[in-house]
């Protein structure tokens, strides 16, 4: 069975990291905190791209709670219609900005209980909008994050929150801040789910994933 990396690895898995990608940030792209809360909501089982086409109009005339709760769930849902599960995502953001209004005179609370009492927000959704909107020192598991962390022996978990536990005690302080990001886009663009990229992984040599793929698929030949 693979082994979990070592503290010293972990550091220089980071290091690795850091030095690719100093600063990143969210890919969702949103004018406001509050946007960005919304943005996050709408990416549950959609991707960053398919919520940045579908937020630019929406955000263009509700770019507040107050306007957001004035639109209401009928008009949202027709923005963001291209959304899986938008009924429901409509729904989650109109009712979470009445609450916003309501109960926390339109401010978003920073609290992390406050926030997940929210419509629609999770502690994952949480969590990155602490970290994306307020530079907290927490990280947030998503399908990439679980994939690589057991990928590259930074943990052995079964599901998301064992996950996350696992990786606040493994990540040092000091790249706690940007360590999901990294994770995220690691996963994304290298450590792919169906083929992981392995052959121009900056930590291949750290990387405790038994099925490395050291070599670029061969391009298919043609059949003309």
């Amino acid at each position: 069975m693979p082994r979990l990396l070592k503290k010293p690895e972990i550091a220089t898995l980071f290091e690795r990291f850091a030095a690719l990608e100093p600063h990143p940030v969210t890919e969702l792209k949103a004018p406001n905190d509050f946007c960005l809360l919304v943005a996050v909501v709408l990416s549950a089982q959609a991707t960053d791209v398919g919520v940045n086409k579908a937020t630019p109009a929406l955000f263009a005339v509700a770019d507040t709670p107050q306007k957001m709760a004035a639109l209401g769930a009928e008009n949202i849902a027709e923005y963001i219609k291209t959304l899986n599960f938008f009924p429901t995502k409509a729904k989650n953001v109109a009712a979470l900005s009445e609450q916003l209004v309501a109960r926390f005179g339109g401010v978003i609370p920073e609290d992390p209980e406050a926030l997940e009492s929210l419509p629609g927000v999770g502690r994952k959704t949480a969590r990155v909008w602490l970290n994306c909107a307020r530079g907290w020192p927490v990280i947030a598991v998503d399908t990439h994050v679980f994939r690589v962390a057991n990928r590259l022996g930074l943990c052995r978990t079964k599901n998301p929150d064992d996950t996350q536990a696992a990786l606040e005690k493994a990540v040092p302080a000091s790249f706690k801040v940007h360590a999901h990001h990294w994770l995220i886009l690691h996963g994304r663009y290298v450590c792919k789910a169906r083929q992981p990229e392995c052959w121009r992984c900056p930590v291949v040599e750290l990387c405790q994933y038994a099925k490395k793929a050291m070599e670029p698929p061969k391009p298919r030949k043609s059949r003309l």
